[in-house]
């Protein structure tokens, strides 16, 4: 098996996490980015090589891309830096995955398709908790209805917190609102328009609708044609966002986007591996059929940056070995249902609905 693949966003804190655990996985990443100083250091501390490669520079990109036959996206937000890089895939036949949760990121990709299954190569965006976690329950649940209509998701953590690059992407979107998969069309709705109390297991959490990838992903692993996603909040914070429809205009504003990416740089880079280690993921799925039966369940597992890495590593594994399909991907519809059990401490069990 080759056991090489190109990294890129390796200096940032998803990227230095699975770079710091490829080895566990039998695997060497080059690593790669734009930060020559923290990737030189990056590469000296674990013994790995680098290029230093901009994604405004097509050229280079992909010289570089034609020596791997992978390449695992992690510098968002994804929907500035996603097309440039599978476009050059394309170009090389360089198969393609990122970490990204973003809807429009996901129909842009699925979109490349045709000029994916021509050069044989696989696209499948969101390889880390955004979105195998989810997708994986939602599969498992069609399994069990197969003629289910809705489905409902909801997800939530104890301990963690968001990395510099998760929280840049949610300042991206600040004041754009949420959506939901209605009657197969992907519908606009405010950010929070509903919430509800939901029962994880290890505890019982309020949770309100977001954005969330699978509005796009879940309908494609599964043709479900009515999708909601949650996660956790405060009844407070739900309660505000009534409100927010009045200043939506100023969220969108540069000056205030800006403004809170400044404040997210001095923040810590992420959790600490101490903290990772104690804090659990948690989710729950729901589907209904047209006559009402319900069906739940919910699954736990490692925190959400741990299982970014491990699932990532994982499916880059499976393709490097040749266990792939050839156009664009979603990780349950194409490795199964069970994708997420392989992932340690991950379990899952039906409960009554």
């Amino acid at each position: 098996m080759q056991n090489q693949f190109l990294l890129y966003g390796a200096n940032g804190y998803t990227g230095r996490l699975i770079a710091r655990m490829s080895k566990d996985y039998g695997l060497t990443p080059v690593l790669a980015g734009r930060n020559a100083n923290a990737l030189a250091a990056m590469g000296s501390e674990l013994g790995l090589s680098y290029q230093v490669i901009d994604l405004s520079d097509k050229e280079k990109l992909i010289e570089a891309l034609r020596a791997f036959p992978l390449v695992l996206h992690a510098a968002g937000p994804f929907i500035h830096t996603a097309k440039p890089m599978v476009e050059a895939c394309l170009e090389t036949g360089t198969h393609y995955i990122d970490i990204t949760g973003e809807i429009t990121v996901f129909e842009m990709l699925k979109r490349m398709d045709g000029p994916a299954r021509a050069k044989n190569i696989m696209i499948m965006p969101g390889v880390g908790f955004d979105v195998v976690p989810t997708d994986c329950m939602a599969l498992f649940l069609k399994n069990q209805m197969p003629d289910a209509v809705n489905l409902k998701l909801a997800f939530a953590s104890i301990g963690g917190k968001l990395s510099h690059g998760t929280a840049t992407t949610m300042a991206e979107g600040m004041g754009e609102g949420s959506a939901v998969r209605l009657n197969g069309k992907i519908t606009r709705v405010p950010l929070g328009h509903k919430g509800m109390w939901v029962d994880f297991g290890l505890k019982k959490l309020f949770v309100m609708t977001i954005p969330w990838g699978d509005i796009s992903t879940a309908y494609t692993t599964t043709g479900i044609p009515n999708i909601e996603t949650y996660t956790g909040a405060s009844p407070k914070t739900f309660q505000m966002l009534k409100w927010q429809k009045g200043f939506n205009w100023i969220l969108k504003l540069p000056l205030v986007r800006n403004y809170y990416k400044k404040k997210i740089k001095k923040m810590p880079a992420g959790p600490s591996d101490e903290m990772r280690a104690k804090a659990k993921s948690m989710v729950w799925g729901q589907v209904a059929n047209a006559s009402g039966q319900q069906i739940s369940a919910i699954q736990e597992g490692p925190e959400g940056y741990t299982l970014t890495a491990i699932s990532s590593l994982l499916i880059a594994r499976k393709i490097l070995s040749g266990n792939f399909k050839p156009g664009y991907q979603t990780p349950a519809a194409c490795f199964g249902e069970d994708l997420v059990m392989e992932i340690p401490g991950v379990k899952r069990r039906l409960v009554a609905s």
